[in-house]
C-alpha cells in the first residue's frame, strides 16, 4: 500500500451502519459577512429540539460549523462582547 492510499486518522467514521434519518430544519434568519479569506455564514434555525445557531466557517471549501442551542445565546454574546471590547483595548506600554 502506498502511504497516500491509507485512510486519514481524521477521516469521519461511522459507528451506525444505518445512516441518520434527516430532520427537518427551518430558517428563521441568516446572513453571512466575508472577513479576509474566510465567509462566515449565521443561520439561526429551528427544528423538533428547539431554535439554535448555526455559525458555518468556509475557507476556500472547506466547511466548519458551530452550533449554539437557543438557551445559550445570551451568555455567548456577553462572551463575545468582551473578546472584541478585549480586542480594541489598546496594549499596555511595556514598563522599563
Amino acid at each position: 500500500m502506498i502511504s497516500n492510499e491509507r485512510p486519514s486518522p481524521f477521516a469521519r467514521r461511522t459507528f451506525n451502519s444505518q445512516p441518520r434519518p434527516q430532520v427537518q430544519e427551518d430558517t428563521i434568519k441568516s446572513d453571512k459577512v466575508q472577513i479576509e479569506r474566510k465567509t462566515f455564514l449565521f443561520a439561526l434555525k429551528e427544528n423538533p429540539r428547539g431554535r439554535f445557531l448555526r455559525i458555518t466557517e468556509d475557507v476556500n471549501g472547506r466547511r466548519d460549523n458551530i452550533i449554539i442551542p437557543a438557551t445559550g445565546l445570551d451568555e455567548f454574546k456577553r462572551i463575545f462582547d468582551e473578546m472584541v471590547k478585549a480586542a480594541n483595548e489598546k496594549p499596555a506600554a511595556p514598563e522599563q
